[in-house]
């Protein structure tokens, strides 16, 4: 069931994008008139893969999603979801932890635009334990990251760290 005229948008580093990001991607798409998956464009964070790299890395993964946009945004999220038409914001949930966090970026969020409202979805329960940044430890490490993210990811993430190594 989609909603015909509602837009939404998942913002995030994605740096590596992972399994559960996708999860969450692949699960909210189909609810909303689009999903704007959005690469946060961060100059003061150190990140494996620049802002394009991911927008690519992403939009590969979810070409067969018609309803998903891919971008890169920097400055207030409200101020971007406003541009993309947005009324919801997508954020995943791993673990109570997660949640205070977020708790707090939807309030303020809803204070700077009140009609902006803010989805938590809970990731699978086989990727609840999964962040970027392990995966980029793992990976450096030279461990198994094939269980965390799809194949052609994990092809980029190895080949980024032999570039560093």
């Amino acid at each position: 069931m989609t909603a015909p005229h509602i837009n939404a948008l998942y913002p995030g580093s994605f740096d590596p994008v992972t399994l559960g990001h996708l999860d969450i991607i692949r699960r909210a798409a189909p609810l909303y008139a689009t999903l704007q998956v959005a690469v946060l464009r961060n100059p003061s964070k150190r990140t494996m893969f620049a802002e394009l790299e991911r927008v690519a890395m992403i939009a590969d993964e979810v070409r067969d999603l018609p309803m998903v946009r891919v971008s890169t945004f920097d400055g207030l999220l409200v101020d971007y979801a406003r541009q993309c038409e947005a009324r919801v914001i997508i954020r995943g949930l791993r673990a109570i932890t997660d949640f205070e966090y977020e708790f707090q970026m939807a309030l303020m969020n809803r204070t700077l635009t009140p009609e902006l409202n803010t989805l938590y979805m809970m990731t699978s329960q086989q990727f609840s334990y999964v962040s970027s940044q392990m995966v980029k430890e793992i990976a450096r490490f030279g461990g198994d990251i094939s269980a965390l993210v799809s194949p052609a990811v994990q092809r980029l993430v190895q080949a980024r760290i032999k570039e560093h190594s």
